[in-house]
């Protein structure tokens, strides 16, 4: 008896289990079981195939490569971390000298030296020319300049980068080997992007094919009397050296790094130093566009102001200016007046860049003229200015102090002035108050009883005389002499009081010397400290501990005048 027979209907399959039982092996007796009828138009589904157990993928070193292989990529791993940390380290670097200064630590770091440093000599002849030390101080750094460069073309112990063999190679040489085992799939992937990092790197740490290598300095041939005696000198044992060289700007300069003892990098340091000289060397030519158009800024602002300050009879004068890194709009002046006067003024446009500056231009030109025409009133000269920036520069406000000076009384004259001194005028807009040092008195002058200019509808300002007898000392300045040095303006007012009060009798009889003390006591650091620093730059790194402040980035203008 057979089973029945399933018609083929479209969109039906016998079921497989069915065809199975229905075919008998040949030989033997068969239990032949019946499958059950399906109905016409009924669609059979196969059955569901039985659980398996989940395969389980051993971890052998077939699959992820031999132990070697695994201890070369946790070395690469371990060195691109390393380069990594130096290369954030040196994008947090906002300056020119702090970007140097980064490049020799990590330099010395990567090649184990513990001296170094950087030539920067830009190609384009645009400057600026430096010379940066790591452990060298200014006079090792003298000593080392009258080595005599080597000669070209370069001498033996210059050496170029020896060649990499790519994986292909080395594949087949592990097929043609004694062995005649050929190396894995997993090996020779991981040379080959080992390979691939390597090539390129070579010209980075060797753009021109070459690196100066002296791993002896003492006994190696060829080597210059000078250089010779400069190495022990200095105790230098061998030396690296490489060029800095930006796809943009070309040569930037040379990098050197100095062993006490002989001793030279090996082939990991120099993949090291080549990827990390990479990125360096297109960083250091960023800060250095930003530090040629900082300093054309200040070129500007510098050609805005007195190219120097005019000589007077019975006054000496000195000042001390220093511009903000993305250029300021503070100004001083000092101006002669007709019959022997003379016309002082410091003031500040509020804003930073090109349109602050001009608008400095504007308002000092300006101010010159009204001072020309009424220096005799102040307060009319401030209120004539006023009223043009209400017209020419709605947008912006300002601060002024002026100052008019008397002529000297003339000789066998009495009265007042002749006793007290030369009687002066002053009127402030809002401006930092004057300070009078001399042997008997230093007390400010009240000048801040006004608002700054542009700044309310009717503007008012009450004048102020005072007589400066012989010996002593007007200093009139910014507030960013008061906000540079951090702290709030009584404490800085304090500190400046106190500077001035402290100067010896010797520094106050000489107005250069006076102004030079006044900046080296208020601001310890100097009055280029942190200048280069825009608020929108990242910062110093940890390891130059410069700050970042909006405080540090502000005009600073001392004028000092000393009546004789």
């Amino acid at each position: 008896m057979s089973a029945a027979h399933v018609r083929k209907v479209a969109g039906t399959e016998p079921s497989p289990s069915a065809a199975a039982q229905n075919a008998a092996p040949s030989g033997g007796p068969t239990q032949v079981t019946t499958a059950p009828a399906v109905p016409a138009g009924t669609t059979v589904t196969p059955p569901a195939p039985a659980p398996t157990a989940p395969r389980h993928v051993a971890l052998t070193a077939d699959r992820y490569g031999s132990p070697a292989v695994q201890d070369r990529l946790a070395s690469w791993v371990c060195d691109l971390s390393l380069v990594h940390e130096l290369t954030e380290r040196l994008s947090r670097t906002g300056t020119l000298d702090d970007a140097l200064h980064e490049v020799l630590r990590a330099g010395a770091t990567l090649v184990g030296a513990r001296r170094g440093m950087i030539a920067l000599e830009p190609a384009d002849g645009l400057g600026p020319d430096r010379t940066i030390g790591l452990g060298l101080g200014h006079a090792d750094l003298g000593t080392i300049s009258t080595v005599p460069p080597e000669p070209e073309p370069e001498p033996e112990h210059v050496r170029a980068p020896e060649p990499r063999t790519s994986a292909n190679d080395n594949s087949a040489d592990g097929a043609d080997g004694d062995d005649g085992e050929a190396g894995t799939a997993d090996e020779a992937a991981t040379d080959s992007d080992t390979t691939d990092a390597t090539e390129a790197t070579d010209a980075t740490y060797a753009d021109d094919g070459t690196e100066h290598v002296h791993p002896d300095l003492l006994h190696e041939p060829g080597l210059g009397n000078r250089h010779r005696e400069v190495a022990v000198q200095l105790g230098l044992g061998a030396s690296y050296a490489l060029r800095l060289t930006a796809e943009t700007h070309g040569r930037l300069g040379t990098a050197v790094w100095f062993y006490d003892e002989p001793a030279e990098p090996d082939d990991r340091q120099r993949r090291l130093m080549g990827l990390y000289l990479r990125y360096a060397a297109e960083h250091t030519a960023r800060v250095l566009d930003l530090r040629r158009a900082r300093d054309t800024m200040a070129a500007f602002a510098a050609e805005l102001l007195p190219e120097r300050l005019p000589r007077v009879p019975g006054v000496r004068m000195a000042v001390r200016h220093s511009a903000g890194p993305r250029g300021g709009g503070d100004w001083y002046d000092a101006l002669p007046l007709p019959e022997g006067a003379l016309g002082l003024a410091v003031g500040g446009v509020t804003g930073r860049g090109p349109g602050a500056v001009a608008a400095m231009g504007r308002l000092r030109a300006s101010l010159r003229a009204y001072a020309v025409m009424e220096g005799e009133d102040p307060v009319a000269v401030l209120s004539d200015l006023e009223l043009l920036m209400r017209l020419t520069e709605p947008a912006r406000s300002a601060t002024a102090l002026f100052a008019y000076v008397e002529p000297p009384a003339a000789p066998g004259r009495t009265g007042t002035s002749a006793v007290a001194g030369r009687k002066l005028t002053l009127a402030g807009a809002g401006h930092c108050p004057p300070l009078v040092v001399g042997d008997r008195r230093c007390e400010y002058v009240e000048t801040t009883l006004s608002a700054p200019l542009n700044m309310l509808s009717c503007w008012e300002a009450p004048s102020v005389e005072l007589y400066a007898r012989p010996g002593e000392t007007l200093l009139l300045y910014s507030d960013g002499l008061l906000h540079r040095t951090g702290e709030s303006a009584d404490r800085a007012l304090a500190r400046l009081h106190a500077a001035a009060q402290g100067a010896p009798r010797a520094v106050r009889d000489d107005p250069d010397r006076l102004a030079d003390h006044i900046v080296r006591t208020v601001l310890p650091e100097g009055l280029e400290h942190g200048l280069e620093h825009g608020p929108e730059d990242p910062g110093g790194t940890a390891s130059n501990k410069s700050t970042e402040s909006t405080e540090s980035t502000e005009d600073v203008v001392l004028l000092a005048v000393r009546f004789d």
